[in-house]
């Protein structure tokens, strides 16, 4: 009965690979290279991103296109999301390989787990934040490291980038190192 079950289970992850594999090659690539994120300094010393525009010429007619701030958090949230499900699709296919050590295997799937655990802690630090009283955040993990880049038109101040790093620090854990930036909300 246990290999049956056993067995079950490595059809479904290998049906699961064959499926995503024919995914990503019949998908057509989208690369955003018409846009260009720009950094501006304020007078206080913090950064403020500008929007991102991309200029196309269609027959002696400029189009200018402006994506707003919400708009390039969704972006990057898709492209953080898009290079997981890679790495995903990576660590799952050594997996289903039988050339590799069953430590090997195990150790791909503690991996896959990690970074799955990772965009849920992501998603819930951005709830969290929202919930503060921000407009809008993106929270990015990458090892030790955390960036959050919080919308608001409140007025940053040390408080409250404290009070954000508290919040991560408690769901995530001491020993990561958090950056927080603030940018102001359009009207």
């Amino acid at each position: 009965m246990l290999l049956k079950k056993q067995t079950v289970w490595l059809l479904t992850m290998l049906s699961l690979v064959v499926v995503l594999s024919v995914y990503y090659i019949t998908s057509p690539e989208q690369k955003n290279s018409n846009f260009a994120n720009v950094d501006q300094k304020t007078k206080n010393g913090l950064v403020q991103k500008q929007p991102v525009v991309s200029k196309q010429k269609t027959n002696e007619k400029t189009i200018v296109k402006t994506q707003s701030s919400d708009e390039v958090f969704e972006t990057l949230r898709m492209q953080l999301d898009d290079q997981r499900n890679q790495q995903i699709e990576e660590l799952q296919q050594e997996v289903a390989t039988t050339d590799l050590s069953p430590d090997k295997r195990s150790e791909a799937y503690d991996q896959m787990k990690k970074l799955s655990e990772t965009a849920q802690k992501e998603e819930i630090l951005e709830t969290l934040i929202k919930a503060m009283g921000y407009d809008d955040a993106l929270v990015r993990a990458d090892g030790q490291k955390v960036n959050i880049t919080v919308k608001s038109n409140k007025k940053p101040t040390t408080a409250a980038a404290n009070n954000i790093i508290r919040v991560v620090r408690n769901e995530i854990g001491d020993d990561n190192f958090v950056a927080v930036e603030f940018q102001p909300t359009k009207q």
